[in-house]
């Protein structure tokens, strides 16, 4: 896992098989490290846990360190996040492409402490994309930042993500992925509860909304244990990016980059599970361990 190059080598063969090397239309200069191989080496570092570029250019090998310099390396990646979630939605379609049957959830993502807030400049370029003051049931507490909302399948391969300000409710998300799924049930807590949009989803796109009742609605069910079970995929997929891929880090200093970063996290996630099934045929959410 220590391996910088032949980590980079193994994830460029994968990302060679289902993409080309020029992603961008137009560079007025020919690169020396083509696209496809600039995104390998951002999900080899995620992938190893190297959060910081600084950090990533003092461990690279001269072959590539000479080919990219650190601040054309940040530009770059930035430009390609686009591409890079195509890629991301290329390697899901694998898994999830005859999937039934998904969870949905979110999580909160921490920009700076509440105390800085009134002062931080961070991620306010664009006046649509400003983070805010949200709150978190299950860690019953406020922060500030934004949410990631993410629907994966009960086997544990995401298949859609966005973020949003943090206090936006769940539920509006619901709205976003009619168009990205459908003909499927979707396993969700009580944060997504909403007789209106269920409906809705049911009858335009054919996906049924499960959610657990709140104890006292009427003709109250309790939700199905086995749905409870899978539920718990999506939270053990959060714990695994706040843990190795360290989610809830930020160095950005603007939106765009902040996107970019939990683009990368989650492509390489996703880059480990295809490895593990298409390649070793192992367990695909083992991603503490060895890709070469």
């Amino acid at each position: 896992m220590n391996n910088l190059s032949a980590n980079y080598e193994r994830i460029l063969e994968v990302l060679r098989k289902i993409s080309k090397d020029q992603l961008l239309p137009y560079q007025r200069r020919e690169p020396k490290l083509c696209d496809l191989e600039l995104i390998s080496l951002s999900l080899t570092a995620e992938f190893m846990g190297i959060d910081s570029e600084n950090d990533l250019f003092r461990k690279l090998p001269a072959m590539i360190s000479s080919k990219i310099e650190r601040s054309v390396y940040n530009r770059r990646r930035r430009r390609l996040a686009n591409e890079l979630d195509k890629i991301r939605l290329k390697l899901a379609s694998h898994f999830n492409e005859f999937e039934d049957y998904f969870v949905v959830d979110s999580m909160p993502l921490e920009v700076c402490k509440l105390s800085r807030s009134y002062r931080s400049k961070i991620c306010k370029e664009a006046t649509y994309a400003y983070p805010d003051r949200g709150y978190c049931a299950s860690q019953g507490s406020s922060y500030y930042g934004y949410k990631l909302h993410a629907v994966c399948s009960v086997n544990g391969v995401f298949q859609s993500m966005d973020l949003s300000p943090a206090s936006v409710h769940d539920v509006k998300y619901l709205k976003d992925i009619q168009t990205q799924i459908s003909d499927c049930i979707l396993i969700g807590d009580k944060g997504y509860l909403s007789a209106e949009i269920q409906l809705n989803l049911f009858d335009s796109y054919n996906i049924k909304l499960s959610t657990p009742m709140r104890s006292n609605q009427k003709e109250y069910k309790k939700q199905p244990y086995v749905f409870r079970k899978k539920r718990k995929r999506i939270e053990t997929l959060f714990s695994q990016l706040c843990d190795q891929f360290m989610i809830r880090r930020n160095y950005a200093k603007t939106f765009r980059g902040f996107k970019t970063r939990i683009i990368s996290k989650i492509a390489a996630l996703t880059t480990v599970q295809y490895i593990n099934k298409f390649i070793f045929g192992r367990n695909i959410n083992n991603i503490k361990i060895s890709i070469i």
